[in-house]
């Protein structure tokens, strides 16, 4: 099942972005940050209760689209993982990976889950029962969860350019919710060009990296606005002592919500006072660069010469 995001996804996931709450291992916790829970809910979600056998309204959904926390929006399971067990509470044979907990159960002999992100009751899961190759199923009161549907994904990605490609990539890969950081070239016409070629400053390249990111965890506004304060938007062709148009500044969109968050804090930066000279260009063919630029200053053990923390914003 492909996994792309939907409005209904990012509104859940800005919602969690506001949550900063830290609790015990296994224990339910209220917060006005929350959704409103009727008691129906709270004597499940929060007192661990169980609802009766059949009776959820989510037994029997069977659309594609992805199971969320009731409580806090959390995703917690995509339909490919519900199946049948004849049991009276929907059932999963695998979890949203780190999204929920298992923890021993008040009877001291089953296994409780519980969601990862506000710790509100789930159900119960069981192993070798053998309804699936997994030989898992998670047992969960429907009305600890609501549904999304549609198709949803956990991974994005951005691109930027901002001077020397080694600098950017340091800085976003200290970032929480980001997976992986690429550099490279973009936005040139030399099909899969090397170092050497964009160098020159004839094939029209930015360098650039690609930043894959977890937007449960972090949202593209914020990267961006990590982008515009490690960097100097407003020197042209070139970052610090690196002079060239591979050095310019550009955030390269890969979809209209990018673009627009992009200008607004492009417009921000100018109300603050920062001249900016960023570039706001539509993503085309991004060019990974050489292995021996990938993690530089990691490998190397050394900080950044061109490129640092500046609070813009």
């Amino acid at each position: 099942m492909k996994r792309s995001n939907n409005n209904v996804y990012r509104t859940i996931i800005s919602l969690m972005m506001l949550l900063s709450i830290t609790v015990n291992k296994g224990e339910a916790m209220t917060d006005n940050s929350y959704n409103t829970l009727t008691e129906a809910e709270k004597r499940v979600i929060i007192h661990k209760g169980t609802e009766a056998p059949f009776s959820g309204d989510l037994l029997n959904e069977k659309r594609e689209g992805t199971f969320v926390c009731r409580q806090c929006g959390a995703p917690l399971y995509y339909s490919t993982d519900k199946f049948e067990s004849g049991c009276g509470w929907p059932s999963f044979d695998d979890e949203i990976e780190g999204a929920v907990l298992r923890v021993p159960d008040a009877d001291g002999r089953r296994t409780e889950i519980i969601c990862a992100n506000c710790k509100g009751h789930l159900g119960h899961v069981f192993t070798g029962e053998r309804f699936t190759e997994k030989n898992v199923r998670h047992c969960v009161n429907s009305i600890s969860m609501d549904f999304i549907p549609g198709e949803l994904k956990l991974e994005e990605k951005a691109i930027f350019a901002g001077g020397c490609f080694w600098g950017v990539e340091y800085y976003l890969q200290k970032h929480e919710g980001v997976k992986s950081v690429v550099s490279g070239y973009i936005g040139g016409h030399v099909k899969d060009p090397s170092y050497e070629q964009v160098c020159s400053g004839t094939t029209g390249h930015y360098e650039a990296v690609e930043v894959t990111f977890d937007p449960s965890k972090v949202s593209f506004e914020t990267l961006a606005k990590t982008f515009f304060e490690i960097h100097d938007p407003t020197q042209k062709n070139g970052q610090g002592p690196d002079i060239g148009k591979q050095y310019r500044s550009a955030v390269f969109y890969l979809d209209d919500e990018q673009k627009a968050i992009t200008e607004k804090l492009i417009d921000q930066l100018g109300k603050n006072g920062y001249k900016v000279v960023t570039k706001v260009k539509a993503a085309k063919t991004f060019y990974e660069a050489e292995t021996y630029h990938q993690d530089y200053y990691f490998r190397k053990g050394a900080l950044p010469y061109c490129h640092g923390y500046v609070k813009r914003f």
